[in-house]
């Protein structure tokens, strides 16, 4: 999927994919894909969390495109469905975001959300 599209599941942009790769060539792991997971806790209920990582389990989905690759495991992957990542450089910071129209409601940083 070198264009960042996935099926109707998960979309990545190609601006996010780029910051992918530029991340993980700073820190030194150009193989690294950037695991994207969601964990319960924050101030809504749930919480997107973002870390490179080197494995790839089999059950994981694998979107790759502009020489990175994001990773989501099922259990995220269901409450990402429909979801798309991206990269946002505004002056209050840089960094992804995630369109999710599973999100109820969120928090004003972005960075937390609760089901509907």
């Amino acid at each position: 999927m070198p264009d960042g599209t996935l099926t109707a599941r998960f979309t990545v942009t190609p601006r996010a994919f780029a910051q992918v790769a530029e991340i993980a060539a700073r820190e030194g792991r150009p193989g690294a894909g950037l695991r994207v997971a969601v964990l319960a806790g924050g101030c809504s209920g749930f919480q997107y969390s973002f870390q490179l990582d080197d494995a790839v389990a089999e059950d994981d989905l694998v979107l790759e495109g502009d020489g990175a690759r994001v990773v989501i495991d099922p259990v995220s992957l269901d409450l990402l469905a429909g979801a798309q990542l991206d990269w946002a450089d505004e002056l209050i910071g840089a960094h992804f975001t995630v369109k999710n129209p599973q999100a109820a409601s969120g928090c004003g940083c972005g960075a937390s959300f609760s089901l509907g």
